[in-house]
């Protein structure tokens, strides 16, 4: 090969290099300084490959509370009873003026089930001027605590259930009280009770505990609640931290319970802690005083006791409601109205007046001017009506009008549910 022929040869090669490392370049221009079309450079080019920024995601609830009025608000953090068989003016108020939250049936606005099914629909057609439907609850509980007209079978007591030791059969007792409950269009059962019967003397709570040791509260309390719940109806589980041990009514005055926090969690919190563990949607505060924990304060009102032992000690946040502000322990021992406040504060997220108009309209009278002056914090109302909303929204309520009530099929299941069980008749 000649001098000119390697010269040659050598240029070829050269240019075949160049040639490469040229395409190369052009392929990963990340290498060098040539920006990929389309990318952000230093001075602020547009540049897919990083990843852009996602807009925040919009909770559709929290934009609801945004445009409700604080009026609005409050409402939802209230439900309150009716007077008779039929709503009458202050009902209409109560729907029109204050937005409640939802009613509570006690026995005297139940005459039939006739009568009882057009109450609940008058209720719903009512709310029409409202956005958000109500609750509509009622203590549907078995044996002698019951809502439901006199044609329907009498539903055994918790205590007899509880008797026969049998998760299968608090599970159908709560299917069949909650199925009570749907017939009539309602949303809401305040039961099972947690409480633990220890105190014979206890006659407020006797025979509607399943029983007086926590195991046999747990089990078959916690698969009561499944059933209710599996029929699409909330379960509110009562009276937290426990009523089981009271001798004291507190319909008439305040109980009194001189536990320490550790015996309560090792006894009568422990129903309420499986209850949490298994979804519960709501919880009843009790009117007891533990002075050992709160001196000044009963449970539903208690910071302690529901801020910094149910909440954050036992990692609660779904809705806490408080029981009948109206009670004996509550009336003959503080102002309703501060009383109210301070259970928002403290983090109930409602609070219930079952009886009179005036002290209804008291409790919400009182929870507005406290949210308007900030002594209630605007964050702190916000937090329970989303808890309140995000409960309704999660069992889809809707005011939706019920044509009947089949009496004949629900007598058909607590019959057959003694003939499986011939115990329960005892």
């Amino acid at each position: 090969m000649g001098k000119r022929t390697i010269a040659i040869f050598v240029i070829i090669i050269a240019a075949l290099v160049l040639g490469f490392l040229f395409l190369s370049h052009r392929l990963n221009p990340q290498e060098g300084n040539l920006p990929i079309p389309g990318q952000h450079d230093q001075q602020g080019n547009n540049n897919p490959a990083e990843p852009s920024e996602k807009p925040p995601e919009i909770d559709p609830l929290q934009e609801r509370i945004q445009a409700m009025t604080l009026e609005e608000k409050v409402g939802q953090l209230v439900m309150v009873g009716v007077d008779g068989y039929e709503i009458n003016a202050n009902d209409q108020q109560l729907i029109e003026n204050y937005h409640v939250g939802g009613f509570v049936l006690l026995k005297k606005n139940v005459r039939d089930s006739g009568q009882m099914l057009n109450l609940i629909n008058t209720l719903k057609e009512t709310n029409g001027v409202n956005k958000i439907p109500l609750f509509l609850a009622l203590d549907e509980e078995g044996g002698r605590i019951s809502r439901m007209p006199a044609e329907f079978k009498k539903m055994p007591s918790s205590q007899q259930v509880g008797a026969r030791n049998s998760g299968a059969l608090g599970k159908k007792m709560g299917e069949i009280l909650g199925r009570e409950v749907k017939e009539f269009g309602m949303n809401v059962n305040f039961a099972p009770v947690l409480d633990i019967f220890s105190n014979p003397k206890n006659k407020v709570i006797g025979d509607r505990a399943f029983g007086s040791n926590p195991e046999l509260v747990s089990k078959v309390g916690i698969q009561t609640m499944g059933g209710i719940q599996e029929q699409g109806i909330i379960s509110v589980v009562k009276h937290f931290p426990g009523h089981g041990d009271t001798s004291v009514d507190s319909h008439v005055g305040l109980p009194r319970v001189d536990y320490d926090l550790e015996r309560l969690r090792n006894f009568e919190l422990r129903p309420f802690a499986e209850a949490i563990a298994n979804d519960v949607d709501a919880i009843m505060l009790a009117h007891i005083l533990l002075p050992k924990l709160d001196p000044d304060y009963p449970a539903s009102f208690s910071e302690v006791l529901i801020r910094d032992i149910l909440r954050k000690e036992m990692d609660y946040n779904g809705v806490v409601i408080t029981d009948d502000m109206t009670m004996g322990a509550i009336v003959e021992n503080y102002n309703i109205g501060e009383a109210a406040v301070k259970s928002i504060l403290a983090g109930s997220d409602i609070v219930l007046v079952c009886h009179d108009f005036a002290k209804e309209e008291v409790v919400l009278k009182e929870i507005l001017h406290a949210a308007q002056t900030g002594k209630i914090p605007a964050d702190r109302i916000d937090e329970s009506v989303y808890r309140v909303l995000k409960l309704k929204e999660k069992y889809a309520l809707a005011d939706r009008q019920k044509e009947s009530v089949d009496v004949q099929g629900i007598n058909a299941e607590i019959e057959q549910l003694y003939k499986d069980y011939p115990a329960l008749k005892g």
